[in-house]
């Protein structure tokens, strides 16, 4: 087992690492639209807290050697399901191997954020 850290990603806000290596795959913590250069929450519309969070995700996976091209399963977590839309235009522009994918709606994310995003990838 390995740990996974880097700068390109925000730093874990709870005793958690941002991703594990283990028997040939990156498991990646959930990523909300935390900017990894102030490690602040930036609020914004769906689209924009979908992209903070994929690209945080991108980090983690190429720190880890790996890519999103190689996810083989992501999940997904909307404050609400109103957004659905909104983060599913953007998700599809991401990730073009089409991964298996769980989205739910949950009552409450770390910050207030719209969205928390994780993956397990082959490295």
């Amino acid at each position: 087992m390995k740990k996974i850290s880097t700068e390109k990603a925000p730093k874990a806000i709870g005793p958690y690492s941002q991703a594990m290596v283990a028997g040939g795959f990156v498991f990646c913590s959930g990523q909300i639209a935390i900017d990894p250069e102030t490690n602040e929450y930036k609020p914004g519309s769906i689209a924009e807290e979908t992209t903070r969070a994929i690209e945080n995700l991108k980090a983690i996976l190429e720190a880890a050697g790996s890519r999103l091209d190689k996810a083989i399963r992501v999940g997904v977590y909307l404050a609400s399901m109103d957004d659905f839309g909104g983060m599913n235009g953007v998700y599809e522009t991401y990730f073009t191997n089409k991964p298996a994918r769980t989205t739910i709606e949950i009552s409450k994310l770390p910050k207030g954020a719209r969205i928390e995003i994780d993956a397990v990838a082959e490295i």
